[in-house]
C-alpha cells in the first residue's frame, strides 16, 4: 500500500496548463510513465454493523460517506477527468453487470460532479440510515470474492484508456467469512486477479469494539507495505487521515518540463531532465455563456482599420518600433529571426563559489535537473561526477540557458544538492542541481538608501531575546492559500445547495494572542529603548499642510510650451519628459493616448508631425 498517498497528491507541471504557463517557461515534449486516467472504486459494506457506533461516536457508514465526499470534492477541483465508482456490498438488493447477489453498484466509473456528492448526501445522519435500510436493505449473505469481481468488470467497462485502477474497501469486520471456506477461497484468488491485472486493493478498515485484527483474512486479499502492521488495529486506519483531510489544490503530474543537453565543451556533454518545482496557483478562469442558453461561448479576435473602419486581415499588418522620432518597420519574416537564438540546451560557462550566489540575485522560481539516460548514455555517471566534485569544492557551475525555441537565453546558476534520506533510508531530496535564474546587468537597479541609523549593543540584544522567542519550524507545505481554499468553497456551497459555506482557516494570520504571551514584557521594553517617551502608534497621522484659505495645498502643475514639445519630438527625446507632463500635454491638444508612456509619445509625435 505504499505510494497510496501520491495517488491523491503528486508533484510536478499540470498537464493541462498550456495557457497558464509563465512567460518563457519551458516547452513540455517529455512523455510519461503513465499516460491516461486515474480510476478509483469505492467498494463499501453495507452490513448493519456499520451502521453502529459506541456512544456518541459516528457510525463507521457515516465516517465512510464522509470520507468518499471529501475524494470526490478534492477531485472535482484537482483532476476532475479522474473516475470513481461507488459499490455497496451486504445489501438486501442488488444491482450490477454480472447480477451478483447483495452487490449494488450505485455509481458507475465516472468523472466526480455535484450531482454525485448530492447523492452521497442523502445517507448521511439518521435520517439517511433509514432511507438506506428502506432503499437497498441490509443481508449478511454475500460474498466479497463476487464484489471484487464486479469492481474488476467495472473497470473492463471503461472505454478511455486507465493509468491507475484502484479498489478501496471500507469495512469494520475483519473476518467476513469465517464460517464459510469457499466464499474465503474464491475471495483470495479474485484479490490475487486483481493483483495479477495491476488493480490495487486497499483496505480502509474501521474502528471495531476489540479491534480489527488485519491478519485474520485481509493479509492475503491486499496489497501490503513491507513495515505495516498486520496485528489487532483498535483504532480505525491512519489513511482515513488524509481522506478527512480536505486540502482543495490543483492535482499536478510527475513529469519532466523539457529534455536537452549540458554542454561541458564543443566535445563533451550529458542529457538532463529538467523539472519545476514551483508553480503558482491560480483561481480557474471563468467560462464566459450565453446568457439565454448557458452555453459556452466562444470569442474571437479582429483587427480594423482605425479610419475606415474596413476588416483586416493578417497579410495587411506589420509590426514596428519607434527609435528616435522614426518608425522602424518590421516584415513577419523579419520578426520571427529576431526570436531565434542560439540552439537548445545549456552551454556551460564557467565556475564561482556558492558563497558569491546572493538572495537578492534569483527573479523567479528555480528549476531542478537530474540526468536522463535515454537521450545520451552515460549521462548518469558524468552528472554524478559533476554533482560529486562541486558539492566537494563548494562552487556553483555558471552557464547560458535557453530552454526552447522562440525564447531568450538566461543566465543561470547549478547548484549542487545532495541526496537526503530519512531513518529508514527513504529518499527525501534527490541529488542533482537547482536552476537558479541570475539578472542580467540590464536588470539590476540602482537605489538611493536612506542614511543608516544605528542601533547600540542594548536595543540588538533586546530584539534578538523578541526574535529567539518567535522562532518556530516553518514548512512551506504548511501554509495554503486562503484565498484560494475559500474561493473553492464558495464553488462547493453553490454546486451542493448548501446553506453556507464552509469557512476556510487562515493559516497566515499571526497568532496574536499566543505572540503575546510568549514575549510578555519584551515589546514594551523594546519600545522604552527606541522610541521617544511620548510615541504612540495608533496615534493619527498629521494632516496635510493647509493654504491661508482653508484649502489643502496643491500640487504647482508642470507646464510645457508648444515650442518644447516640437523640439523633443524633432530631437526624439520625448522619452525624457515625466508621465504626468505628457499627459497634461495630450490633454492639451486633444490627443487620446491611453496610459503607457510610449502611446502619449506616440500620440504627440504623431501630432506634431501633421501640424
Amino acid at each position: 500500500m505504499s505510494e497510496w498517498v501520491s495517488y491523491y497528491r503528486s508533484e510536478g507541471p499540470e498537464e493541462d496548463e498550456e495557457g497558464e504557463q509563465q512567460e518563457e517557461g519551458p516547452e513540455a515534449v517529455a512523455s510519461y510513465s503513465f499516460s491516461g486516467r486515474d480510476s478509483l472504486i469505492f467498494l463499501v459494506d453495507a452490513s448493519k454493523a456499520m451502521f453502529e457506533c459506541e456512544g456518541d461516536d459516528v457510525t463507521p457508514f457515516d465516517m465512510t460517506i464522509q470520507c468518499i465526499r471529501n475524494v470526490y470534492t478534492s477531485k472535482i477541483i484537482s483532476s476532475d477527468r479522474d473516475l470513481l465508482s461507488v459499490v455497496f456490498y451486504g445489501t438486501e438488493k442488488n444491482k450490477n453487470s454480472a447480477d451478483f447477489k447483495h452487490i449494488y453498484v450505485l455509481q458507475e466509473l465516472d468523472n466526480p460532479g455535484a450531482k454525485r456528492v448530492l447523492e452521497l448526501d442523502k445517507y448521511r445522519g439518521d435520517e439517511g440510515r433509514v432511507l438506506f435500510s428502506k432503499t437497498f436493505g441490509h443481508n449478511a449473505d454475500y460474498s466479497l470474492g463476487e464484489a471484487l469481481w464486479a469492481c474488476s468488470n467495472l473497470f473492463s467497462d471503461v472505454r478511455v484508456k486507465l493509468s491507475h485502477k484502484r479498489i478501496m474497501l471500507f469495512t469494520n469486520e475483519d473476518d467476513p467469512h469465517a464460517n464459510d471456506s469457499a466464499k474465503a477461497r474464491l475471495a483470495r484468488t479474485r484479490a490475487g486477479d486483481l493483483r495479477d491485472t495491476g488493480i490495487i486493493l486497499d483496505l480502509m478498515h474501521l474502528k471495531k469494539p476489540g479491534g480489527f485484527d488485519i491478519s485474520l483474512f485481509y493479509r492475503d486479499i491486499i496489497n501490503i507495505a513491507e513495515d505495516e502492521d498486520l496485528g489487532i488495529q483498535p483504532q480505525e486506519s491512519e489513511k482515513l487521515e488524509h481522506l478527512m483531510r480536505k486540502v482543495r489544490a490543483k492535482e499536478t503530474k510527475k513529469r519532466t518540463l523539457v529534455r536537452l543537453n549540458l554542454y561541458l565543451n564543443k566535445d563533451l556533454s550529458l542529457s538532463v531532465g529538467v523539472y519545476s518545482l514551483a508553480h503558482k496557483a491560480y483561481k480557474p478562469y471563468p467560462v464566459k455563456l450565453y446568457r439565454e442558453t448557458n452555453e459556452p461561448v466562444k470569442t474571437k479576435t479582429r483587427m480594423f482599420n482605425g479610419k475606415t473602419g474596413s476588416l483586416l486581415l493578417p497579410s495587411d499588418t506589420k509590426r514596428a518600433q519607434t527609435y528616435g522620432n522614426r518608425q522602424i518597420v518590421l516584415e513577419k519574416e523579419e520578426t520571427e529571426e529576431l526570436k531565434r537564438f542560439d540552439s537548445l540546451g545549456l552551454f556551460l560557462i564557467g565556475f564561482k563559489p556558492l558563497s558569491m550566489l546572493k538572495q537578492h540575485h534569483h527573479i523567479r522560481p528555480s528549476q531542478f535537473i537530474y540526468p536522463e539516460e535515454s537521450i545520451i548514455s552515460g549521462s548518469t555517471t558524468l552528472f554524478n561526477a559533476l554533482l560529486i566534485k562541486c558539492l566537494e569544492k563548494e562552487v556553483m557551475a555558471l552557464c547560458r540557458y535557453t530552454p526552447r525555441r522562440n525564447v531568450p537565453p538566461r543566465f543561470v546558476a547549478l547548484v549542487p544538492q545532495e541526496e537526503e534520506v530519512d531513518e529508514q533510508k527513504v529518499q527525501i531530496a534527490p541529488p542533482g542541481f537547482h536552476v537558479i535564474f541570475l539578472p542580467y546587468a540590464d536588470d539590476k537597479r540602482n537605489i538611493d538608501f536612506t542614511e543608516k541609523v544605528p542601533a547600540d549593543p542594548e536595543q540588538v540584544d533586546k530584539m534578538k531575546e523578541i526574535i529567539k522567542k518567535l522562532r518556530f519550524k516553518y514548512r512551506t507545505d504548511s501554509f495554503e492559500n486562503p484565498v484560494l481554499q475559500q474561493h473553492f468553497r464558495n464553488l462547493e456551497a453553490l454546486a451542493l445547495d448548501m446553506m453556507e459555506p464552509e469557512q476556510a482557516e487562515d493559516l497566515t494570520m499571526p497568532k496574536a494572542e499566543e505572540m503575546n504571551r510568549r514575549l510578555g514584557n519584551l515589546v514594551e521594553e523594546f519600545k522604552q529603548l527606541v522610541y521617544p517617551p511620548d510615541y504612540n502608534p495608533d496615534g493619527k497621522a498629521a494632516k496635510r499642510k493647509q493654504a491661508a484659505d482653508g484649502q489643502a495645498e496643491k500640487r504647482p502643475k508642470v507646464e510645457i510650451s508648444k515650442d518644447e514639445l516640437r523640439r523633443h519630438v524633432q530631437t526624439g527625446t520625448l522619452g525624457k519628459l515625466t508621465v504626468p507632463v505628457l499627459k497634461d500635454a495630450c490633454r492639451l491638444y486633444g490627443l487620446r493616448g491611453g496610459g503607457k508612456k510610449q502611446e502619449l509619445m506616440d500620440a504627440l509625435t504623431e501630432y506634431f508631425s501633421e501640424h
